[in-house]
């Protein structure tokens, strides 16, 4: 699937993955290919990017997390790379 980690500044993360996981406003959501379509508010945490040699991490707070087409948008009002 598709992942794009966007900030107000600048994309952070545009890529292929196998997993995510993100905090969500209300807990934690784990997203895997051929997600149904999908919406939530972000809270603040840690979003995982799982690819195919590594996992990243990102700090995240505020903002929206998207799930179309095997396409994953992460819009935040921060993120940054741990």
């Amino acid at each position: 699937m598709r992942v794009t980690v966007i900030s107000p500044e600048h994309a952070v993360f545009d890529g292929e993955a196998e997993a995510v996981v993100a905090p969500a406003y209300d807990g934690e959501v784990g997203i895997l290919p051929r997600h149904a379509p999908f919406l939530t508010l972000l809270g603040s945490g840690r979003l995982t990017v799982r690819t195919a040699g590594e996992t990243k991490a990102f700090g995240v707070e505020g903002g929206f997390l998207q799930v179309v087409n095997d396409v994953v948008r992460v819009v935040a009002e921060r993120a940054d790379v741990e």
